[in-house]
């Protein structure tokens, strides 16, 4: 897939989400094979006044991985000022997020609420596009529409098009459903039917596992996939997807053995990169995300919700996955078993 001249190798991108997709996380996700990953939606405003929080989320991807800035906001001014900062500090696109459905970002008017103002978002891309190099797209990332009932999202796309968008990404829900009901595919796939051939377009929502990316580029005729909520404790997910979409087997899902061996990657990293009083709530987290769906990972949950520091946290999760491992070689379970075939022998094993 290319955006403009930017070649995409793995047909698959990490969504931009906020509180998620730190550095951390996206390097882990980039190790993994993701094709291209972009940082948690950023405030134009705050980076254009240099909002130190706001600005210490602005990282580039370690090793010189290729990456992308997503901003929001409605002042051309300030959308300038922080895609020229993206392009800063490496950026391969600016993405602008039109599909925003919290309430303090719309009450801003910003995010989806543009889907209600074409003009004026069109006049925000045309502002980051002059701010860019050439060599840098920018992209729109939007809804199926506000409601329902206003679910333009065809016309909104060749509109952002028009104004010199390089790649559309659609989120099958409307601004009101949220996160709840489901995504639609068809809106996605009516978008994909009036872009241009040139023009990529990326589907999103609801794709948590191989089955349900082949579906959505089946039923839609994306060129790519986006995942956000499917990707939490769940990385593999991108190499599994490397892998079938270059045409080779699918590798299954992880063992205990690796799902422990990321954490710990992924905690170490979380470490390495963040400070403060948030790293605690950054590995708690992390603990909470490896062992969903796995025996017992309640529990473990409230462990290490109630841990003091870091290393606590930890030893809780070492002990927790040492059990199962220990269990899992005693009662002669394949190393991948699903979290329903633990139950049911697990809690036969603790019966006896």
């Amino acid at each position: 897939m290319r955006i403009g001249d930017l070649a995409i190798d793995v047909p698959v991108l990490l969504a931009p989400m906020a509180a998620v997709t730190d550095l951390p996380f996206r390097t882990v996700c980039e190790e993994f094979g993701v094709g291209l990953t972009i940082t948690e939606f950023l405030s134009a405003h705050a980076l254009s006044i240099g909002d130190p929080k706001t600005c210490g989320k602005l990282t580039a991807s370690l090793d010189g991985r290729r990456f992308g800035v997503q901003i929001f906001g409605r002042e051309p001014a300030a959308m300038e000022a922080a895609a020229r900062l993206a392009v800063a500090i490496g950026a391969s696109l600016v993405d602008i997020n039109m599909g925003c459905p919290a309430k303090r970002v719309v009450a801003g008017e910003c995010g989806s609420a543009l889907m209600r103002e074409p003009a004026i978002a069109q006049e925000l891309v045309r502002a980051v596009v002059a701010a860019v190099p050439p060599s840098v797209p920018v992209t729109v990332k939007h809804r199926a529409g506000w409601t329902q009932d206003h679910r333009n999202a065809p016309e909104f796309a060749c509109a952002m098009v028009e104004a010199g968008a390089k790649m559309i990404t659609v989120h099958g829900r409307t601004r009101t459903q949220g996160f709840s009901g489901k995504s639609d595919p068809d809106i996605i796939r009516q978008v994909r039917d009036a872009l241009p051939a040139h023009i990529p377009l990326v589907g999103n929502g609801d794709v948590i596992d191989v089955a349900g990316y082949v579906r959505l580029r089946e039923q839609t005729g994306c060129d790519a996939v986006m995942i956000g909520r499917g990707a939490l404790g769940n990385p593999w997910l991108f190499a599994r997807l490397r892998e079938v979409t270059a045409g080779r087997p699918d590798p299954g899902p992880p063992g205990l053995v690796e799902r422990l061996a990321v954490f710990r990657r992924h905690v170490d990293l979380i470490e390495a990169l963040k400070r403060g009083p948030r790293m605690l709530h950054e590995v708690r987290k992390s603990c909470a995300w490896y062992a969903r769906g796995l025996y017992g990972c309640n529990a473990l949950r409230l462990r290490v919700w109630d841990a003091p520091d870091v290393a606590a946290a930890r030893a809780l999760v070492e002990d927790y996955f040492a059990q199962l491992i220990e269990r899992q070689r005693r009662l002669g379970l394949a190393p991948e078993s699903e979290r329903g075939d633990m139950d049911r022998e697990f809690a036969g094993d603790e019966a006896a």
